[in-house]
């Protein structure tokens, strides 16, 4: 029987192309939830959005015919329900009412480094010394973030604590996840979880309804596009590309996703961050990279517990198969 996978070639272009479309969706995220987030609440946009999700999410899991999750998957849903797609979505949305959406890009990007440390933690993985290096770089960073926005008033210093916020729940959400992929599908781990998500955001729903009556229609497209594109979507984009290339090449593309926010917000919204934030920003992106300057997989144990934690985000995309064991040694976004 003749083979038609696709050739080597035409595989990475096709990964390649489908890792910029994941991209492009996560970073026009903070840009619309800036933009929606002047007629939504923050618990109301979430609870719109994971519904959009959700629905979208269903519909695929209804064309694939997959049914429930086992048993043993349900307590990493559970819980990455709750962090991820409910107490992440909500606490961004508030932050980005208090900063701009450049500035909270350039924070929640330590999310990777806190899932390294939960994972050395939590699932055994070590905590290497340049992970420990990376960590303090990064907050050294995250800390001069928040002194360049206390001249703005406190209001912008919350701002700065609930994006660290939300990178902690994002980061403990993906790793709550990875112990349940080695039981159920992607897909039904990030449906149920969209899910549960939802449910737990259903006492904003009071709020929701109010909000929608009067926000202008461009809003509430802003909150759906949220829920169907980079919340549903990207997600298949990112389980397509990975599936066809390293973990390791997959992670390294979401260094680009702040870059693109400050892009975006400075066409879409006239929003960009000052230099001192800037620069700030850029100090948490490079203890992000000290963190991944170590040995390279498999070459010691330290490698790979940074690699390890960070390749969970894309793991939780829709579509990929569950895996037997650990996760493929790189990161993600």
């Amino acid at each position: 029987m003749i083979s038609r996978r696709p050739t080597a070639p035409r595989t990475e272009l096709l990964a390649a192309a489908a890792a910029g479309v994941t991209v492009l969706l996560w970073a026009s995220a903070f840009v619309s939830i800036r933009s929606a987030g002047e007629a939504y609440s923050p618990g109301a946009l979430a609870l719109g959005r994971l519904l959009s999700g959700a629905l979208v999410l269903g519909v695929i899991c209804l064309i694939r015919r997959e049914g429930l999750p086992p048993r043993a998957a349900w307590p990493g849903i559970v819980v990455s329900g709750l962090l991820w797609f409910g107490l992440y979505m909500v606490v961004l949305n508030w932050g980005e009412q208090k900063v701009d959406a450049g500035t909270a890009a350039l924070v929640v990007n330590v999310g990777p480094l806190i899932m390294a440390l939960l994972a050395g933690w939590l699932l055994d993985e070590g905590l290497p010394s340049r992970l420990l290096a990376g960590m303090a770089v990064s907050f050294a960073g995250a800390a001069v973030v928040g002194l360049s926005m206390s001249g703005e008033g406190s209001a912008s210093v919350l701002g700065v604590l609930l994006c660290l916020l939300a990178a902690v729940a994002y980061a403990g959400g993906v790793v709550a996840q990875k112990p349940a992929l080695r039981h159920g599908s992607a897909l039904q781990v990030t449906t149920y979880g969209c899910v549960i998500g939802a449910v737990a955001c259903l006492p904003f729903a009071g709020q929701l309804v109010s909000d929608a009556q009067d926000a202008p229609l461009s809003a509430t497209l802003n909150m759906v596009y949220l829920g169907v594109f980079p919340t549903a979507l990207a997600f298949t984009t990112w389980a397509f590309a990975l599936a066809r290339t390293t973990a390791g090449r997959m992670g390294a593309t979401t260094y680009a996703v702040p870059a693109l926010v400050v892009l975006m917000s400075w066409v879409a919204l006239d929003e960009v961050p000052g230099w001192i934030t800037l620069v700030g920003g850029l100090v948490c992106l490079a203890g992000v990279a000290v963190s991944r300057s170590g040995p390279r997989a498999g070459s010691g144990p330290g490698a790979g517990a940074v690699a390890t934690a960070t390749t969970a985000p894309p793991a939780t995309a829709v579509g990929a198969a569950p895996e037997p064991g650990p996760q493929p040694r790189s990161e993600g976004s």
